[in-house]
Parts: structure tokens; sequence; C-alpha cells
């Protein structure tokens, strides 16, 4: 059953529960009132029933009956049952009724009011009320007839209004199939209205727009990573082709190419590392507390290591708690660091602080060129001075993916006396403490 259908079934369910409770009480009012006018004139007539004046009297036409305690009866001939006698014999009250009567040969309903009127006889006053039958039965013919109206008209407006209120929805419907058909997400659904279909419209929008732009940012960076693994691996391939051939090699030159094979294969190496670092951006790891200032010192303790000639100087570090994801932190400020220790050259030094849930890295380097800073953590963007060093151009683009898995941000700047400030800040993720003791 289409929703459509359920909506208008429900329209004219309630419409037709509104409309029979209605019905039912404009019935229920009208007899009552079409019996209390009888009854009030019934009532008159048996305070004074001799008063039957045909030309001028509202009692024209009402049978009036005088009936003693053993039946006999002086009047008009109305049927007496025991419940009449037992009003003239003063045993019970009066009261009003219908009855049945066969007056003239013809079957009708009397409307009766039986009283006392002397002690040891009864009065009772009778009405025909055929008419009141036969009003009420034309007012239930009209009434079922308005009531089937009334449901018919609300089974077809609540299908139009129905109708109308689904079109965003159906549109919605038509624009993700056509979605799922074709597999591009660069259509839109028309927005208007200020109503929540309105909204869901323009979320639906908005939810389009972001998946384009993943898609894009997907083709981009599979573009990217193809273009930057062909260079390594053109190379690669020529150096062992050279290796492989006939070409009698003396051993400075063989020696030279090994040297070759092997920086290409470890810049490949560092590549698809990196690639692999940012293809799991989006997977889902469980978070962890870790001490980031622990972190930190050991991958310093890694960078003297890997850059003896550079000074490094991690003496201001705050003990602080992350409660994130180790493993990628580590990547992060390794790249961090690895970058900085690359552009400080031999006798430079490197500076680290962690304070306040922020990691400042800062070099005595070159600094970036002004053209160069807004592009750093984009992917593997390399500045004309970098192109002569080894790298793909990922270290800064993970460490501000690994930023914001974390909530926070990563910036870059020059320094007043030269270099460049690295700021990576956790915000809400990190807090001072030790993790043994939060």
């Amino acid at each position: 059953m289409t929703l459509r259908l359920r909506l208008s079934l429900v329209a004219a369910g309630v419409v037709a529960v509104v409309v029979a409770l209605a019905c039912a009480t404009t019935y229920f009012v009208m007899r009552h009132e079409l019996y209390s006018q009888v009854d009030g004139q019934l009532a008159a007539h048996a305070t004074d029933p001799t008063a039957n004046y045909p030309n001028f009297s509202p009692y024209s036409g009402d049978y009036v009956s005088f009936v003693a305690p053993d039946g006999s009866w002086r009047g008009d001939h109305i049927p007496v049952d025991p419940r009449i006698r037992a009003v003239a014999a003063g045993r019970t009250h009066g009261f009003f009724r219908n009855a049945s009567a066969l007056l003239s040969g013809q079957p009708i309903v009397l409307r009766e009011r039986v009283k006392p009127y002397q002690p040891g006889v009864a009065v009772v006053v009778a009405r025909n009320i055929d008419y009141i039958g036969h009003d009420l039965e034309r007012l239930r013919l009209i009434l079922i007839l308005v009531s089937l109206g009334a449901i018919a008209a609300a089974a077809v407006g609540g299908a139009v209004v129905s109708g109308a209120t689904l079109a965003p929805v159906r549109r919605l419907t038509a624009a993700a199939e056509r979605i799922a058909e074709t597999g591009e997400p660069s259509e839109r659904v028309p927005e208007g209205g200020h109503d929540e279909l309105a909204a869901l419209g323009a979320s639906f929008n908005t939810m389009l727009a972001t998946l384009e732009e993943s898609l894009e940012t997907q083709r981009r960076f599979v573009a990217d990573a193809s273009h930057e693994l062909r260079t390594p691996l053109t190379s690669l391939q020529t150096n062992i082709d050279v290796l492989r051939g006939d070409l009698e090699l003396d051993p400075d030159q063989r020696r030279r190419l090994l040297d070759d094979l092997d920086r290409e294969s470890q810049e490949m190496r560092g590549l698809i590392a990196g690639l692999l670092e940012l293809a799991r951006g989006g997977a889902q790891v469980e978070k962890e507390k870790f001490q980031l200032d622990e972190l930190v010192e050991d991958t310093v303790e890694r960078a003297r290591g890997r850059f003896p000639a550079v000074e490094w100087e991690a003496d201001r570090l705050e003990p602080t708690v992350v409660d994130g994801y180790r493993d990628r932190m580590e990547r992060a400020v390794w790249n961090l660091l690895e970058n900085a220790g690359k552009w400080s050259g031999d006798g430079g030094s490197v500076e680290i602080s962690l304070a306040g849930g922020e990691l400042l890295v800062r070099d005595h380097g070159p600094g970036f060129a002004d053209e160069d800073r807004p592009l750093v953590f984009d992917r593997f963007y390399r500045s004309a001075a970098a192109r002569a060093m080894p790298g793909a151009g990922l270290g800064l683009a993970i460490v501000r993916e690994v930023a914001e898995a974390h909530g926070g941000t990563v910036t870059a700047e020059n320094a007043r006396d030269g270099g460049a400030v690295v700021r990576l800040s956790l915000n809400g993720a990190a807090r001072p403490g030790s993790a043994g003791h939060t």
C-alpha cells in the first residue's frame, strides 16, 4: 500500500468518524426535540383534558380517555393495559410512553401521557406520532447521504492533498533512483517553501553536494596517486633494464645504479605508506587514551637518529592525555619532525613544545614562501624548492588528516626571525594530566 493511499484512507477514516459522531448527535438531538415538543403539549392537555377545540387548540387530533382501575374507560378508545390501571388505582405515578394501536383499522404509533386525574380515575392523552417516525426516517436517510458524500469528498481531497504534499518526496525518490543508475550525484532536486519537506529537499541537495565533492576528491586522489607512482616506477624499471641488459658496467656504475634502486624503492615505500595512511583516514578505528608528551618524546629520539646533524630541543613537553588514535598521531608527529629536519640542514636546530593541547614545531630553515603557504597541506603539493628533495608531498597532508580526525586543526606560518612554525592543535581531544590519573 502506497503512502499516498494510506494518507487518503486516514483522511477518509478521520472524516468518517467525525461525520458519524456529528450525524448521530444531530439525529438524537432532533429526536429529543420532536418528542419534547409533543410531550409538552400532551402534558398540558392532560392537565385540562376537556380542552380540545378543533379550530384553535394545539390539542386537535389528540385522543382522550378516562380509565378506571378495573379497566373500564370513557372517551376515545385507547387500548388499556395493567400499567394504566395501576395509575388509575393510585399504585404508580404517571408516565410517557410509545404504544402501538389499531384505530379505524389502521396500525399507528401513539405517544401517550398517563397521569392520575381523580381518585380512582386515570386520564390518558394520546397523539398519533407516525409523522415523527417518517421525519426521523427521512433525517436518517439525509444524514447517511451526507456522511457518504463527506467521506468520498475527504478521500478525494486526501488523495489530492497527499499527492501535492508528497510531490517533493517523489522527486527525491526519482533523483535517488537516477543517481543509483548513473552513479553521478550531480543532480539536484528543486527547492522551495519553508516546510519540513522543503528542508528535506535542501538536506538531500546538501548530501548530494557532499557526495559529489567526496567522489571528486577520490578521483583526484586516484589520479594524483597514479601520477606520483608512475615516476618512481618508471625510474625503477629503467635501472632494472640497464642492469639486466648486455652493457658492460664497471663497479662504480653498478653501485650507483644499485644506490638509485635502493633510494627509489625507499621513496616508493614512503609514498605507498602515505597513500595508505590517507586512504584509511575515514576508517573506523577504536580510540584509546595515550600520553601525547611521551609519544612526542619518543618521536624526537627517533628524529635525532634520523637527523644527527640537527639539534633537537624538546624540553617543554607538558604532560598531556589524548583520547584518539595513537598510531596515526605518531605518524603525524613524525611527519612534522621529518619535515622540520629536512629543511633545517646540518647544524640547524628544531624546537618542539607541547602545552594546552597544542604541539608546536619550529625550525630555522628558509620558511614557507608566500605562494606556497596556503597549499602546503594539500595532497601531493610540493613547492619548487622541495622538488629537489625526496618525498611525494604527502607528509603535511597526513598531518592535517590526523588533526581533523581528532577534531583539531593544523596551521603553518613563518617565524619573525626566520624559519617555519607548524602548530597542531587538538582542542577538546587533549587535556593536561597523566593517563594513569584521569
